[in-house]
């Protein structure tokens, strides 16, 4: 059983940078490939971005392409979402994923879930 733990949101303003990090405990983090997904009120939960077990191949939304970083430190069991220039439309409560089998884009391919952190961006 693997537990996340999600940090880092708060309100910016449009342009800004925000970095989040999630901390896995409970089982082999390497063994997991990793993922950012966000919920924005009224909507769906959608896909930001993953990264592989190795780390070596990474996925991403179009509408964050370009902006958005996802990272892993396996010695840290800690994945991360750098988050640049940031607009109103990315503000939703950003949740980690994990799964040992998928390295996706849906949200029936994760697993295990962390409770999400809430990034709010003012125009």
């Amino acid at each position: 059983q693997v537990q996340l733990v999600e940090s880092g949101g708060r309100l910016v303003q449009a342009g800004d940078s925000l970095r989040l990090s999630c901390v896995a405990s409970g089982g082999i983090f390497s063994a997991y490939a990793m993922g950012w997904f966000r919920q924005a009120p009224g909507k769906e939960r959608e896909f930001v971005a993953a990264v592989s077990r190795s780390g070596s191949s990474t996925n991403y939304a179009d509408s964050v392409k370009g902006r958005f970083t996802i990272s892993r430190d396996d010695a840290k069991n800690t994945v991360s979402l750098q988050m640049n220039s940031l607009k109103p439309e990315d503000a939703a409560d950003y949740y980690c994923a994990a799964d040992r089998v998928h390295f996706g884009s849906k949200v029936y391919e994760y697993r295990y879930w962390g409770q999400g952190t809430q990034v709010t961006v003012s125009s």
